[in-house]
């Protein structure tokens, strides 16, 4: 019996492609996934179905839902997906990378790089929302170092992430530098077994612009969709007692993932890396990051802005 759900305007895929695409599927998560122990068991699941006929029918966008559950049964992680596009995906053979910056460019315009507020709100707290994601840096550095120039001089500061789904880690260093001073600060770094590679990640000791420095308060503000980049920026702030999270406990995505087209309109996205604190030994993997104060996502900001006026009455302007 398929899972697959209707869509009116995709026609059904026949039994040839479905079966590539689920097979090619399941070899890269056998060559990539980033749990070694759980490659096969994950992979043999996906041929299961397959063989079933539990994709029978499917068109790209079911298939990619189907096949989606069945990659998150084994250990829920939501990285590890196979993703619709409406839109014709280029051949990484053929990919142009000039095409596909311009098209993250492209994105990052209507949110200004993904700073999508920045103010200095009254008794001289500051604020900065990060939206929809943390976006390279070749991008939004510019953005992010004049937000935080704007800032450095509050007295406290609200990093609001409530509507951040993800993000590039050297983005996520590069916003930690500037609440850190000049002293390198290690960070999160990313263990990726396939290839016995561990990348580590640090604040760093110069950034254009003026710092909010190491020793103002600071108040994260997270939601249940905070995902991926968005949660290791509250996770390394907050363990490294930089930061009090306020608000709910996000998503729980700490991999890295890789994309790989395997069909003109489907990605196989495979977490190739696990993110490994210094400082806990561990990450937020299927537990997200649980808030220091605890509240719901709607009334974070406020909770946090009166922390932040009663912190900032002691604190260095």
């Amino acid at each position: 019996m398929t899972l697959c759900q209707a869509n009116a305007s995709l026609d059904p895929m026949d039994a040839t492609e479905i079966s590539a695409v689920v097979e090619l599927t399941a070899s890269l998560v056998r060559e990539h996934y980033v749990d070694r122990g759980a490659a096969d068991a994950i992979s043999a699941a996906v041929s299961r179905a397959l063989s079933e006929g539990t994709y029978l029918g499917c068109d790209e966008s079911g298939l990619a839902q189907a096949v989606t559950a069945d990659l998150q049964k084994f250990n829920g992680d939501k990285h590890l997906r196979l993703q619709f596009h409406a839109e014709p995906l280029a051949d990484r053979a053929d990919a142009d990378d000039a095409a596909e910056y311009a098209a993250m460019r492209l994105w990052a315009d209507g949110s200004c790089s993904g700073v999508a507020r920045v103010a200095r709100l009254e008794t001289n707290i500051g604020l900065v929302e990060i939206a929809p994601i943390l976006f390279p840096l070749a991008i939004s550095g510019e953005e992010i170092t004049a937000a935080m120039t704007l800032i450095a001089a509050t007295r406290a500061l609200i990093v609001d992430l409530r509507s951040c789904l993800g993000g590039d880690p050297e983005t996520v260093a590069w916003l930690c530098s500037y609440l850190h001073d000049r002293d390198p600060v290690q960070l999160t770094a990313l263990d990726e077994p396939a290839r016995d590679l561990v990348r580590q990640s640090w604040t760093l000791p110069y950034v254009p612009g003026r710092r909010f420095g190491p020793t103002k308060p600071v108040f994260v503000l997270t939601s249940h969709t905070t995902f991926s980049g968005g949660e290791q920026l509250s996770y390394d702030l907050q363990a490294l007692g930089r930061a009090t999270v306020v608000g709910e406990r996000t998503r729980g995505g700490a991999h890295a993932r890789e994309g790989f087209r395997v069909h003109p309109h489907l990605e196989a996205t495979i977490s190739v890396a696990r993110a490994v604190s210094p400082i806990t030994g561990g990450n937020w993997e299927g537990v997200g990051v649980a808030p220091d104060i605890e509240v719901a996502a709607e009334a974070a900001f406020d909770r946090a802005f009166q922390l932040a006026v009663t912190a900032s009455l002691s604190a260095t302007p």
